[in-house]
């Protein structure tokens, strides 16, 4: 592998928001804020090649795969030079979380196969009924924060740097509530939400916090992720209290994503109960996702 690849830093947010900016993702890994708050968890590395970045994941039980290349240069020849890179330190060349539009732009089919990845396909939603909840199909969810609403002394805070520390105990509580610690993924999560948080100031997202009884029992950060879409990277709130989840992210929507479109509530990752919840909300559309593989 070059050693011209990078590890992933905080210094490095301008530059990729830069390629960002130019290249609009649609995808939900495709933020900076998201590469940093997981980079223990997939271990990221990345150089510059063909006018693009080029994205290496290394997670430590599983072998080296890529991300699409982002930016506004040659993303094909910047594709087969990630593909080489993971052929040295892998037998197994992939690019993953593709989405439809890179593999009919950008993947010469004669060269790659492409294998469709529901479990890692983001939900998009019209942010208008996610803020308004209007219709037959949403009735229980109305209900759900019409109760909240009625039963508890609540207030819906931006998130700021005073929050911030509140907000961290609140994720220490909800992680003994949920057992993290014998729960590798959720422990993989617990630091990943504690980075994001810790760095709330260099990362520059969005969020948002209902206080209950003026003690915060949910949050939920998110950001831009292209002119038309918000993605929102992490919700959490506590499950004995009712309608808490549908009151956050009412909420976070409502006060924080109103301007644009559309909002992209990540993946399912193939867990059944996610799955359930995600489509319960009636997605408008789903970003599909594909695994690049070369031919032979």
């Amino acid at each position: 592998m070059s050693h011209d690849f990078k590890s992933l830093e905080i210094e490095d947010k301008a530059l990729f928001d830069r390629y960002f900016q130019e290249d609009p993702s649609e995808t939900s890994e495709m933020t900076f804020t998201n590469l940093f708050m997981w980079r223990l968890h997939y271990r990221p590395k990345w150089l510059e090649r063909e006018g693009c970045i080029l994205i290496l994941f290394r997670p430590k039980d599983e072998s080296a795969y890529g991300l699409p290349p982002v930016g506004g240069g040659d993303k094909a020849k910047a594709l087969a030079t990630l593909c080489r890179e993971i052929g040295e330190v892998s037998g197994d060349v992939r690019i993953c979380r593709a989405p439809e539009s890179f593999v009919k732009n950008h993947v010469d089919l004669s060269l790659y196969d492409s294998l469709p990845d529901r479990d890692n396909s983001d939900y998009v939603y019209l942010t208008r009924d996610l803020i308004h909840l209007s219709g037959n199909k949403y009735h229980r969810k109305k209900n759900h924060l019409n109760q909240f609403m009625k039963r508890y002394a609540y207030q819906y805070r931006p998130l700021d740097i005073n929050l911030v520390e509140c907000v961290l105990d609140m994720q220490e509580a909800w992680c003994q509530m949920r057992e993290c610690k014998a729960d590798p993924e959720l422990l993989a999560e617990d630091f990943a939400v504690r980075e994001a948080l810790l760095q709330f100031e260099a990362l520059g997202y969005g969020g948002g916090a209902v206080l209950v009884d003026s003690r915060i029992e949910a949050f939920s950060i998110g950001e831009a992720l292209n002119p038309e879409t918000a993605v929102v990277h992490v919700e959490k709130a506590n499950p004995r209290i009712t309608g808490l989840y549908a009151a956050v992210n009412q909420m976070f929507c409502k006060e924080a994503w109103a301007a644009y479109p559309y909002v992209n509530r990540e993946q399912d990752k193939g867990v059944e109960g996610l799955r359930k919840a995600k489509e319960s909300y009636y997605p408008h559309h789903m970003v599909n996702k594909f695994t690049v593989v070369p031919k032979g």
